[in-house]
């Protein structure tokens, strides 16, 4: 009985899954081994070309570059927001009035649809009218200048990446004893010690 019920309770998860995320994965790799163009799309035939797609990519001046991009892209993404995010999870782990109402107003980049966050940040770094250049005072092309455009889109990717590691952390840092803390600060840890000796090695997988 404990077997089947186990199935159970996996099997929405697994269907879940296996449709949102292996399917699409599956099935975008089949597509990359045909050709699409405008004629495919309005007669539905896209002819079988192997792995020719990739070496097309491979062999094209701009692959280096876009590829560097996207790790730049990516890393500083994710690095940023984990390090914020978890600077955020340490401050409201603390009790102070209207933390709850604080922490609620962070998770809002979180819970506004993407198209929302999207068009609010393209409006603030318009180049005529975006208040960051009206702050500023320069009309600075954020979304036009290659040398500022990667920058700005990582900005707004951290931005919205922020509440979702401000959860995840603070909710493990909701499973450290606060015990350790009290032990710590009797034997004169300071905060950067503490966090460095307990939050952190605790914190971690």
């Amino acid at each position: 009985m404990s077997v089947v019920a186990a199935i159970g309770f996996m099997a929405p998860v697994v269907a879940f899954l296996a449709i949102f995320f292996v399917y699409p994965i599956i099935r975008g790799f089949l597509l990359s081994l045909q050709e699409y163009g405008p004629r495919a799309f309005v007669t539905g035939e896209a002819p079988y070309v192997g792995f020719q797609n990739y070496v097309t990519i491979l062999g094209d001046s701009l692959f280096a570059t876009i590829a560097w991009h996207t790790v730049v892209f990516t890393v500083v993404s994710l690095a940023g927001q984990f390090a914020i995010g978890l600077a955020l999870a340490v401050f409201f782990t603390r009790r102070f009035p209207l933390s709850t109402t604080f922490r609620s107003l962070i998770l809002l980049p979180w819970l506004l649809p993407l198209i929302v966050s999207a068009t609010a940040w393209r409006w603030m770094f318009d180049q005529q009218f975006g208040i960051i250049n009206s702050v500023l005072g320069t009309p600075i092309g954020w979304l036009s200048d290659p040398s500022v455009s990667l920058w700005s889109v990582i900005i707004a990717n951290i931005w919205l990446g922020i509440p979702f590691n401000m959860i995840l952390l603070y909710g493990g840092l909701q499973g450290i004893p606060e015990n350790l803390y009290e032990a710590a600060a009797l034997d004169g840890a300071g905060r950067w010690r503490t966090f460095r000796s307990i939050t952190w090695p605790l914190l971690r997988p």
